[in-house]
């Protein structure tokens, strides 16, 4: 079962293209949730991304509750800088979902709300506000991917 990446309504298609060549490298499946800030087909999107983009699988939703509905039995994790708990406090298993929100607000706190026991943040100093949202996104699925023995993954 692979792990899960979501992004809730991004913006910048680099970023997300980035993101979704960690998922190709990984088999962790990708989840977008409209609005994006890009249209798909944008071609900064595919050069991020590569000539990966037949290795991932992309999804598509209107709202995070359209995923959540989806997914109802799975475990969501929020990535906030908001958080008080470090992503590698958390105890992973295959199958769980990363969330992530836009780069210029992170995710509405009502989300975060809903979702109190798995808020998760990456430690930085205080002179940053937050770390790229690509490189949040690989840092938290490799470290679920370390923990679980990089199942799949040669």
């Amino acid at each position: 079962m692979p792990f899960h990446i979501v992004l809730v309504e991004p913006e910048i298609p680099a970023n997300t293209g980035n993101i979704a060549r960690t998922c190709a490298a990984t088999g962790t499946h990708l989840h977008l949730v409209r609005p994006l800030g890009f249209r798909t087909d944008d071609r900064t999107l595919k050069r991020a991304g590569l000539d990966y983009w037949h290795a991932v699988r992309v999804h598509y939703y209107d709202s995070f509750d359209e995923l959540a509905q989806r997914h109802d039995e799975a475990r969501f994790f929020m990535a906030s800088t908001r958080a008080r708990t470090v992503y590698s406090d958390f105890q992973f298993r295959t199958g769980d979902f990363f969330v992530f929100g836009k780069e210029t607000k992170g995710l509405p706190q009502h989300m975060l709300d809903a979702y109190p026991d798995t808020c998760m943040r990456m430690p930085m100093g205080e002179e940053v506000r937050s770390l790229n949202l690509s490189n949040s996104a690989a840092i938290v699925v490799y470290e679920a991917l370390r923990q679980n023995g990089f199942p799949g993954l040669k």
